[in-house]
């Protein structure tokens, strides 16, 4: 009996990989027909984070919109579905499950927010479905060598852990920095942050001032008084958009006007419309930038403008989208020919560096999950925007090595 039920559970087993084109089923994978491919994500589009996911989605069916008219990837269309998680960890689980077991999409392609990745990994590494771009950089992304589950996942924004190290580094090489205060929140990108802050702080011999908030915070008054009690010559807000603008204003209130970085997340004009007034002439607040539009991208450039609604032409999250679109296309164009399945489709994004249109290689060969490691600088210029000041560096170009 024993035995007749052990056998049972191996067939079971073995329909649900099949089913799911999970690891070596040979089978179409779900989402795929002959003529389609349907994927899928969960994103804020109502509420505070709105001006980020409607846009982040516009600028994903863009280039779905795209490709669909140039005759879609190996004789498939590209069919997309989303659901609103309003940045909710509880519905953005919720949605995960019903994209994969009842929509049964073949990918997720720009997997959105912090609070919602953080809540959701595990989930997706379980699964073992290709998930391609994730909007955040929290540290549950990075792998040097991903294994089973972990292969599925493909982030191409900065991990938090490596931008905390670039916000030193430029503290250090751009502005001469001694001693930098960190104003961290007490979530995931936070602390991920910090953790980088703090390893390349060490690594330099720089002193590092600490101070946290709660993520969403109102008053971060008291931890602006550590930093200016301590006699910093530099501020890193590692902070995201719910938080930064509080922070920026309190440093501006006590006049602590020493300038500060904060990250790529945050380098867009809803940040620059609620703190231009109060930083003008105290202070400078640069934000790291991945994305770049010197001459070597103004192709990309032209054909993303070509193909976007008017009001999102200079949009950076909808840029971000884009790139989502186009680094899920390589796979399935590198994939070719082959049984799509998910095994070969994560194979397909292993097999060489890919080329980000707006910026430097992403390289998953070998198993390595590291985002993009290069990055750009850009200052708040005007209520209405940013204007960039350094050239996409990495860690070593930025300290002169």
């Amino acid at each position: 009996m024993n035995k007749l039920y052990k056998g049972i559970v191996v067939v079971l087993v073995s329909l649900m990989l099949v089913a799911c084109g999970g690891t070596g089923s040979t089978e179409t994978a779900q989402g795929i027909t002959d003529t389609e491919v349907l994927i899928g994500n969960c994103a804020a589009t109502s509420g505070a984070y709105a001006p980020v996911g409607v846009p982040f989605n516009a600028g994903i069916e863009a280039y779905i919109a795209y490709v669909n008219e140039n005759g879609g990837v190996n004789g498939r269309t590209l069919k997309w579905t989303h659901t609103d998680d309003e940045f909710d960890p509880v519905k953005g689980k919720a949605c995960l499950q019903n994209l994969v077991e009842t929509e049964e999409v073949f990918a997720v392609v720009g997997h959105f927010g912090t609070p919602v990745v953080a809540a959701t990994i595990e989930d997706l590494k379980e699964y073992g479905i290709p998930a391609v771009y994730f909007a955040t950089g929290i540290g549950q992304l990075y792998f040097d060598e991903a294994k089973d589950g972990e292969r599925a996942i493909f982030p191409v924004q900065p991990i938090y852990k490596t931008e905390g190290q670039i916000m030193v580094a430029r503290a250090v090489g751009d502005f001469g920095a001694t001693k930098i205060g960190i104003i961290y929140t007490n979530d995931d990108a936070g602390k991920d942050m910090l953790e980088g802050a703090r390893v390349k702080s060490q690594e330099l011999g720089i002193e590092l001032v600490e101070a946290q908030v709660a993520a969403g915070a109102t008053d971060v008054s008291s931890a602006v008084a550590t930093i200016k009690e301590a006699g910093v010559d530099f501020v890193i807000g590692a902070a995201i958009q719910g938080t930064i603008p509080t922070i920026i204003k309190a440093l501006a209130e006590q006049n602590v006007n020493q300038d500060v970085i904060t990250t790529y997340v945050n380098v867009a004009p809803a940040i620059s419309e609620q703190v231009f007034d109060e930083i003008n002439g105290k202070f400078d607040v640069y934000g790291n930038g991945w994305v770049s539009f010197d001459a070597e991208q103004a192709e990309a450039l032209a054909l993303y403008q070509a193909n976007i609604d008017e009001e999102y032409a200079w949009n950076a999250y909808a840029i971000t989208g884009w790139i989502a679109g186009h680094f899920f296309v390589q796979g399935l164009e590198e994939m070719g020919d082959a049984t799509p399945t998910w095994d070969a489709y994560i194979d397909a994004l292993e097999k060489a560096p890919i080329q980000n249109p707006f910026g430097g290689m992403i390289d998953f060969t070998n198993g390595q999950r590291k985002g993009t490691t290069v990055m750009n600088l850009s200052r708040i210029a005007s209520k209405e925007g940013w204007e960039a000041t350094k050239p996409l560096q990495s860690i070593d170009e930025i300290l002169g090595n």
